[in-house]
């Protein structure tokens, strides 16, 4: 009966060990730090956004300005940047160009503040900013009129849309090199085929540009904007997520899709300014937000969506350097591999 235990024991650690492979555990292991990353780096960001340095233009007569910018500077928590603008027609120029978030314009006396805004950048930065002025405007018993310069359109609901643009466009982009990685095995054989993968990668991301565009403009009308340089932005921000993958995996197998998922899921989503623009976010997510595509990508739609284009040079530079420092990655690691390592 012993006998018959010890074996049926036995038997079963067998199933156990083949059905969990020790490879198989570290991998899950690595899931299981990814999900702990996720949780942690989402409800950091979000769970307690408020203001923070949110730059801000004041327009008013020079006798009070320099005292009114004062003032809004020493609010608690500092939820705002303020500096003097000359006239409401700088301020209005300065918001179309990005450069502040909100302004200030002091009415005559008798006559009620306007607090101008541009929802289109954020509508939780827009509220915020809003909140902040009432209160402080209130402590000084005057009133304030908001006045968004540069509105969402009626189908992006708080102005959203752009960034779920961008989070599709960045889904698919690790997903189709993940495909092409892992189809004949984790890491690229040659050079020739990793040229392939890198080609199939760059017409993919034309085609999904193109699909992105249209779903958010003549299907749902959800953005306005340029048609072309949404489609173009797509294909940009597709390709360097991918060719950031396809580098990921070059360079440690399938492990490389766990190191993709931390850089765009994990860190690049909620730090994305799309939910909680930069200003409401906490100090980390903010600092790394315009540095990862999710973030650049989300910018830039957004720029190019409602604000003519403007401002939208560092964000391409952002995601053009990570297009082709994953492709040069995935070049060189694939041309240069050891010698003797076996072709997938």
């Amino acid at each position: 009966m012993a006998t018959t235990d010890d074996g049926a024991r036995t038997t079963f650690l067998k199933e156990v060990k083949n059905a969990v492979t020790p490879h198989a555990s570290l991998l899950v292991l690595g899931v299981l730090g990814l999900m702990i990353a996720f949780i942690t780096s989402y409800t950091g960001a979000f769970h307690h956004p408020k203001p923070a340095d949110v730059p801000f233009g004041v327009v008013a007569p020079a006798q009070v300005s320099e005292q009114l910018v004062g003032k809004l500077d020493r609010l608690s928590g500092s939820p705002l940047d303020p500096r003097a603008v000359p006239s409401e027609r700088a301020a209005r120029q300065q918001l179309a160009d990005r450069t502040i978030d909100g302004a200030l314009i002091v009415g005559p006396r008798g006559r009620p503040d306007r607090l101008l805004v541009a929802g289109g950048g954020g509508a939780s930065l827009a509220q915020a900013v809003e909140l902040v002025v009432r209160a402080a405007e209130k402590a000084e018993h005057r009133t304030v009129r908001t006045v968004d310069v540069t509105p969402a359109a009626r189908g992006d609901s708080r102005s959203l849309s752009s960034f779920y643009l961008v989070v599709g466009w960045c889904v698919g982009g690790y997903l189709c090199a993940a495909i092409l990685a892992i189809s004949a095995g984790a890491r690229p054989s040659n050079g020739h085929r990793a040229v392939i993968r890198l080609a199939a990668l760059a017409l993919y991301a034309i085609v999904a540009g193109l699909a992105g565009a249209i779903i958010v403009g003549p299907v749902l009308g959800a953005l306005p904007g340029t048609f072309f340089g949404l489609w173009g932005l797509g294909a940009l921000i597709v390709f360097a997520v991918g060719a950031t993958t396809l580098a990921c995996q070059a360079l440690l197998g399938i492990i490389g899709i766990g190191l993709a998922i931390l850089l765009i899921v994990i860190l690049g989503n909620p730090s994305a300014g799309g939910a909680y623009p930069y200003p409401l976010l906490p100090p980390f997510w903010r600092a790394i937000g315009p540095a990862l595509p999710p973030g650049a990508g989300t910018w830039a739609a957004r720029s190019l969506a409602y604000f003519h284009g403007r401002a939208v040079t560092g964000p391409l530079l952002v995601l053009s350097a990570w297009a082709v420092g994953g492709t040069l990655i995935t070049l060189a690691l694939s041309i240069f591999r050891k010698k003797g390592e076996t072709p997938s």
